[in-house]
């Protein structure tokens, strides 16, 4: 409590000096951060602790890379963990915050996200699983999102001289591309990801809170309209109908050749390229297309957000670092790094040079995110939207097994009601 006090009687992270030095204390404070494999180039790292540590003067940044796998055992231990040694900032996937915030062992960074940090410019799909309530716990750090990759030339052959704006214009337009032996597009039959943003372009959830309990609504008459959506699309190619778009990996599938399109984040395209160098200066990328030409489809936002855990040693010193790689500045120059999207709707031009960023960028800015509960792992540990995907595309009625996939997810979510 009187390191939160503190903390109100500073202004500015700026102040950090001023403020976070006890009296005689010459050494500089050590904030432990971790922060995910992959997610910064050493060569970030090292420009923002310099810039960090020269401008906080009493603060030493002491960054530790962890790896994904194994990743929720170890926050988990680090949050019960009352010894004082552990993280001060963690770097989470965005809908992995309800899971960790759940049992109180995250501070509430609210004050903070509504004073200093421009809560009300962060992309949804981050801000959004990082709420509990009222109360703000992940702050948005950068966020990737699923964009249609498409062969240029294979267009241009088919005589599609654009990509499409509206869904109706994409199924024309892939239909046109699924001749002479090329798929119009490779989507597999369980691509619940893709899906997710058909749902929610409907209207309709995956699942929806209803007096303080989960249920699932696969069932609803909007939710539905999204699978028969995605039906079609997946009919226009010859995308495995029982596996999902790891198994195999899409990106060897489109770099053998023979496929127009797939739905996939756009750093993929390095693998692909890697794979066939025949396809180098082929490639591009646009929205996944909306209902309307008014704006893209809904996608799912994944990516990342940053939480202090409740137990750290010094909370106004590690919202301090928050702030700093959330901001403007380091936000900016992460994206330009990475090609990633900004946290921010306001910084999506800093990336607006990059064709793949950019596409990536304007889906972002409607971006959505898996159900807000803890208990959402559990429905993806043994996924039952898979298999009603799988049913429908192989002809079973889509009410029925929508029905059944929605009962399963509601147990799922509240299993001890």
């Amino acid at each position: 409590m009187r390191r939160r006090l503190l903390a109100l009687v500073c202004v500015t992270a700026s102040l950090v000096s001023a403020c976070g030095m006890l009296p005689h204390e010459h050494q500089r404070k050590t904030v432990t951060v971790w922060l995910m494999k992959d997610s910064a180039s050493e060569g970030f790292l090292r420009r923002f602790t310099a810039d960090f540590e020269r401008t906080h003067k009493d603060l030493r940044l002491d960054i530790r890379v962890q790896e994904w796998t194994g990743i929720v055992d170890k926050v988990r231990k680090a949050l019960r963990d009352d010894s004082g040694n552990g993280p001060d900032v963690i770097e989470v996937g965005n809908t992995q915050v309800p899971l960790y915030a759940d049992g109180g062992r995250l501070a509430d960074l609210t004050l903070e996200s509504m004073r200093d940090w421009g809560q009300d410019t962060w992309l949804a799909g981050l801000a959004e699983p990082g709420k509990d309530g009222n109360k703000q716990y992940g702050i948005p750090w950068y966020a990737a999102n699923r964009v249609v990759v498409y062969r240029k030339d294979l267009f241009e052959a088919a005589g599609v001289s654009r990509p499409p704006k509206t869904r109706e214009e994409w199924l024309t337009d892939t239909g046109r591309l699924n001749a002479g032996g090329n798929q119009g597009i490779y989507l597999a039959g369980q691509d619940w990801y893709t899906l997710s943003g058909f749902i929610w372009d409907e209207g309709g959830d995956l699942a929806q809170q209803r007096d303080y309990r989960w249920k699932g609504a696969l069932d609803t008459p909007a939710a539905l309209r999204g699978m028969e959506f995605y039906r079609r699309l997946q009919s226009l190619g010859r995308g495995p109908v029982d596996a999902d778009e790891e198994h195999p990996p899409q990106a060897g599938v489109f770099a053998a050749g023979k496929v127009a399109q797939i739905v996939a984040v756009p750093g993929l395209a390095r693998s692909i390229v890697e794979q066939n160098p025949d396809l180098r200066g082929k490639l591009g990328f646009f929205p996944v297309p909306g209902k309307t030409a008014a704006r893209p489809g809904t996608v799912f936002t994944g990516g990342s957000d940053l939480v202090v855990p409740e137990n750290t040693r010094d909370q106004f010193a590690a919202t301090a670092v928050v702030g700093a790689l959330t901001g403007a500045r380091w936000d900016t120059e992460l994206a330009r790094t990475m090609n990633y999207v900004p946290n921010r709707t306001t910084l999506a031009r800093a990336v607006a040079g990059e064709e793949g960023v950019a596409a990536m960028a304007a889906g972002a800015a409607h971006g959505r995110a898996t159900p807000s509960t803890p208990q959402w792992a559990d429905v993806e540990a043994d996924n039952p939207i898979k298999g009603y995907m799988t049913r429908v595309i192989e002809g079973a009625d889509p009410a029925t097994e929508a029905r059944r996939a929605s009962a399963r997810i509601t147990r799922d979510l509240a299993p001890d009601v």
